[in-house]
């Protein structure tokens, strides 16, 4: 902070911009607590949260939330990206997360705002334990930390995505190993596809889930391939994508759909050994550099280390029986 103060100073020769920054800060410091207030009595207040159960608007549970995102409804429209395109593509990576309410995108943003606000007073606030640092320096490592705070949330987002999509590819195989002995039992697909949501709802959650919304949408009179389409959208994998083409193409044409899941079944597993083997055969090539860093130095030590600590030694004999 002296370092900031000692630069206007230099700018103006006069001792004015240390009283402007008093104020300044005193000002930011006052308006922060009044909007801090504010927010915690908007949240907790209790005739709000009965309104908004009473309307139907908000879910037990969920009034925090929801009124957290409602005060922060002025400031979204500065928050929220202008270009269409990249608000879809943060909504697409959102749902394929998990999180498919209205608000997701609103409060992403929200919280990469306040990351980045945050990286930036920390490391302001760090500056004041090192005088010593340059304007310049502090200045870099200020936009360097909110650079890192607006990038945070993206990486964060990213690994949920990965991790999501992991477990709805390890969960595919027997779901559709289910969904082919209901249709060949005598379900209709949507029979057949609310029992695989069943079963799946302990031991693949986010699966199971997905399925029975399917189902939610097919009972509310949606169209079977919107549904279907829907379902491969919110994923984003490629063998669900492949199944719901498969049976939208069946739905149209009338055929079997027991023999199609049954020879797209026999094709996914042959995919699925195809790929096992692709990662086995990868395994070699990933084994030279933990055998290259870690297991070959200290082979070598084992190995080599008594036979150079001897010629050590015996060096050191001859040197001493050389010397004067």
């Amino acid at each position: 902070m002296e370092n900031i103060i000692g630069f206007f100073q230099s700018l103006t020769g006069t001792e004015t911009p240390r009283l402007i920054l008093v104020i300044a800060a005193g000002a930011a410091a006052f308006l922060l607590a009044l909007g801090l207030s504010l927010l915690f009595i908007a949240v907790t207040d209790p005739a709000r949260r009965r309104l908004g159960r009473l309307a139907g608007q908000i879910e037990p549970g969920h009034e925090r939330l929801a009124h957290l995102l409602h005060a922060l409804e002025p400031v979204n429209k500065y928050l929220l990206p202008t270009r269409e395109h990249e608000r879809s593509r943060i909504e697409r990576k959102l749902a394929f997360a998990g999180f498919r309410s209205q608000n997701a995108l609103p409060l992403f943003y929200s919280i990469k705002t306040a990351v980045a606000v945050l990286f930036l007073c920390a490391a302001l606030a760090l500056s004041l334990l090192l005088p010593q640092v340059s304007y310049a320096k502090l200045l870099f490592f200020a936009m360097l930390a909110a650079f890192i705070g607006l990038m945070l949330p993206n990486l964060l987002l990213n690994h949920l995505v990965e991790r999501r999509q992991k477990r709805l590819r390890d969960a595919f195989p027997d779901a559709l190993d289910m969904l082919v002995v209901c249709v060949e039992a005598g379900l209709g697909l949507t029979a057949a596809i609310q029992r695989v949501a069943e079963e799946l709802r302990f031991s693949h959650p986010e699966l199971g889930n997905e399925f029975s919304l399917v189902v939610a949408e097919m009972r509310a009179g949606v169209d079977r391939e919107v549904a279907l389409k829907g379902l491969a959208a919110r994923t984003g994998l490629e063998d669900i994508h492949g199944l719901v083409s498969l049976l939208i193409q069946t739905l149209k044409f009338g055929t079997s759909i027991a023999d199609t899941l049954r020879v797209y079944a026999e094709e996914f597993r042959d995919k699925r050994m195809q790929r096992a083997e692709e990662k086995a055969a990868k395994i070699g090539t990933k084994l030279v550099f933990p055998l290259v860093l870690c297991l070959f130095p200290a082979f070598f030590v084992v190995a080599i280390g008594p036979a150079v600590i001897r010629l050590v030694e015996v060096f050191r004999v001859l040197g001493d029986k050389v010397g004067p």
